[in-house]
């Protein structure tokens, strides 16, 4: 991985995280954290990982919500970034924290 892949991913994570907190209309965006954006090596599809406190259909229907809002969040990018192409945007749930906590509970119970 390149270093510019790498510091156009923590731009893009940083970027949608603010928006989300500060310009976001939809209040239910407001509530979800960016975990880790991860590009491709042309830098043309960008994964966005997210979290959300709730059970499946809130995660379920955050992830509707950002394709509902990827054309506002793709649109803020192309104002700050500096590249000729947008990447395109994907978001996916961030399953790592769950996994974490279910290791971390099979551990407390081994005692």
């Amino acid at each position: 991985m390149s270093f510019r892949q790498e510091r156009l991913e923590k731009i893009i994570e940083r970027e949608i995280g603010s928006f989300l907190l500060l310009e976001a209309k939809d209040e239910r965006l407001k509530f979800v954290t960016i975990t880790k954006v991860r590009l491709t090596n042309d830098l043309s599809i960008a994964t966005v990982y997210f979290t959300v406190i709730g059970n499946d259909t809130q995660k379920q229907s955050t992830a509707q919500n950002f394709e509902d809002a990827k054309g506002m969040i793709r649109g803020h990018l192309g104002k700050v970034l500096e590249v000729r192409k947008i990447p395109e945007l994907r978001f996916k749930y961030d399953e790592s924290f769950e996994y974490g906590e279910q290791i971390e509970n099979i551990l407390k119970n081994l005692k």
